[in-house]
């Protein structure tokens, strides 16, 4: 029996039903997660590298628009409150290098320029998704919230969990391209194709740019 021709990655999620397309709405939300200091800082050993210091930058440019637009901005951090990390539970068994964001830590401060302002929303949690143990969905509903669009760090973890989460509390996640990293960029590549097709939409940061200016209030 002759094998079947190789398809390209993008051709085989075609063939199998992959490839769905989500439209944002009007009434849209940003969300930085957790763009703290620690994926910046090559001191630290959660630091991702360059892509990381460019995906900030990128994170910046969209704030400014946001605030400019009077889009809704909600910015999440990670602490973790007692010394054990008993309060992060499996996660931080898991991953010890969570001792970054011990509270009092430098690490776990914001990167220059995406600090929160007084008025918007600041989150603070000790698990990957934004949504898991916060009052994420309910300020979202509350505030008739129907996309979010999400920016931060790191792809793989924080980002892809947010994403899955916003698609399962009924959001479009909208994912900023240039304004997410990982600390590998196979990796990356991996989970932004695979958010792609199967959680949500991933526009490159001019394309989102467009949109929360076209939705501002």
């Amino acid at each position: 029996m002759t094998p079947p021709a190789r398809q390209s990655p993008e051709e085989d999620y075609e063939r199998a039903g992959l490839s769905g397309h989500l439209t944002p709405g009007t009434t849209p939300a940003l969300l930085l997660v957790d763009p703290a200091r620690a994926y910046v800082d090559p001191a630290c050993p959660l630091y991702a590298g360059a892509g990381a210091e460019e995906a900030a930058e990128a994170m910046r440019g969209l704030l400014s628009v946001a605030r400019h637009a009077g889009i809704p901005v909600i910015v999440t951090r990670v602490l973790i409150l007692r010394p054990d990390g008993s309060d992060a539970g499996v996660f931080y068994r898991k991953v010890p290098s969570l001792r970054a964001f011990a509270a009092g830590s430098p690490y776990a401060d914001f990167i220059d320029g995406l600090t929160p302002r007084e008025g918007e929303l600041t989150l603070t949690k000790q698990y990957p998704s934004a949504f898991f143990g916060t009052t994420l969905s309910s300020y979202l509903t509350s505030h008739n919230i129907d996309t979010v669009v999400i920016a931060g760090l790191t792809t793989s973890g924080c980002v892809r969990a947010t994403a899955l989460d916003a698609m399962q509390h009924g959001f479009v996640p909208l994912l900023a391209e240039e304004a997410v990293a990982d600390r590998d960029a196979a990796v990356h590549a991996a989970n932004l194709f695979d958010i792609r097709h199967k959680i949500g939409e991933v526009w490159g940061v001019g394309r989102v740019t467009e949109y929360l200016s076209r939705n501002g209030t």
